[in-house]
């Protein structure tokens, strides 16, 4: 969450329909470049920062509030809410799906889970499909056709290490491609990552695509599935990947899931299709002036009782 534009109407990155890349029929396969040595800052004019908040009481999500129901602070000062807007806007989402060895007795039915996702998409969205083993392959480019991406998920096979850091980096920086020229063409953004176990063979280091995930507007989704080989207490390369999992959703406003049976994945994709539909887009103008790049850590709080919000944990400030 930073400061921005016209997208700063959005959280989860900006994706447009009419720039999005084009659907492919062939398979592209991609590796990042090695870690640069600095991150780039970003320019911005007026300072909207903006945050797609997600509010629950217990099991269920919370859909009639208004702008007033909403407490925002930053570094413990309370900000003033300037724009409000809970409409279910359309969504840009790459799906990826872990193809290493390990998931080959499990991978037919993941894949079903990933299309029963994919044909709750309503014609306005977006997804493109991420294959990542030893390598990432894109297998298809952003589309709104469900066929084009049931298509995509069947063509995933199992073999091969896993370079998970190597495709969520991937899918930041595609959803990172465009930038929204008007306020119609703004979308809500989302990386669904499935895997079934730890980062084996990334080019880049889990704190380089953690950074770059707080640096964007896209929310992480992970599902980590447990099984009888990885789900030991002992197992460190378990505890390492359920860390990795967690922190890379709660840094930037998604939500973890860790399910113990393949036949669980169906449920956990149809919880997050209800979540990316349930979400209020809120926005403020910092009364911080400084603009030093920092990090700015960012509470909201619902004036209901009972009533829970989630969103991303902060933003960096703008340099100048």
């Amino acid at each position: 969450m930073r400061a921005i534009f016209v997208a700063s109407f959005a959280c989860a990155l900006v994706v447009l329909a009419s720039t999005a890349p084009h659907a492919s029929s062939s398979a592209t396969s991609q590796q990042p470049p090695a870690p640069p040595g600095q991150q780039p800052s970003f320019r911005a004019g007026v300072e909207l920062v903006s945050l797609n908040v997600i509010v629950t009481e217990g099991a269920r999500y919370v859909t009639d509030l208004g702008p007033d129901d909403f407490n925002i602070f930053e570094d413990g000062v309370k900000q003033e809410v300037s724009f409000f807007n809970k409409a279910n806007l359309p969504i840009a989402l790459a799906l990826l799906l872990d193809t290493s060895a390990s998931m080959e007795s499990k991978l037919p039915s993941a894949q079903e889970a990933a299309i029963g996702f994919a044909r709750k998409l309503r014609a306005q969205d977006l997804a493109e499909v991420v294959d990542f083993d030893s390598r990432v392959v894109v297998l298809q480019a952003f589309t709104g056709s469900i066929t084009e991406l049931e298509q995509a998920i069947h063509k995933t096979s199992a073999g091969g290490s896993t370079s998970l850091y190597n495709a969520i980096y991937i899918a930041l920086k595609d959803l990172k491609k465009a930038v929204a020229r008007n306020v119609d063409e703004i979308r809500r953004q989302a990386i669904i990552v499935l895997s079934d176990g730890e980062d084996t063979s990334s080019l880049l280091p889990f704190e380089e695509v953690l950074d770059l995930a707080k640096r964007s507007e896209t929310a992480i989704y992970t599902i980590g599935l447990r099984s009888a080989e990885n789900a030991s207490l002992a197992s460190k390369g378990f505890r390492e990947a359920e860390f990795v999992l967690r922190q890379l959703s709660q840094e930037t406003g998604g939500r973890a899931f860790f399910p113990n049976q393949v036949a669980e994945l169906s449920s956990v994709y149809g919880q997050i299709s209800e979540e990316l539909s349930s979400q209020y887009t809120v926005g403020y103008t910092s009364k911080n002036p400084k603009r030093d790049g920092s990090w700015r850590r960012v509470v909201v709080r619902i004036n209901r009782p009972n009533l829970i919000a989630r969103t991303k944990l902060g933003y960096f400030a703008p340099t100048r």
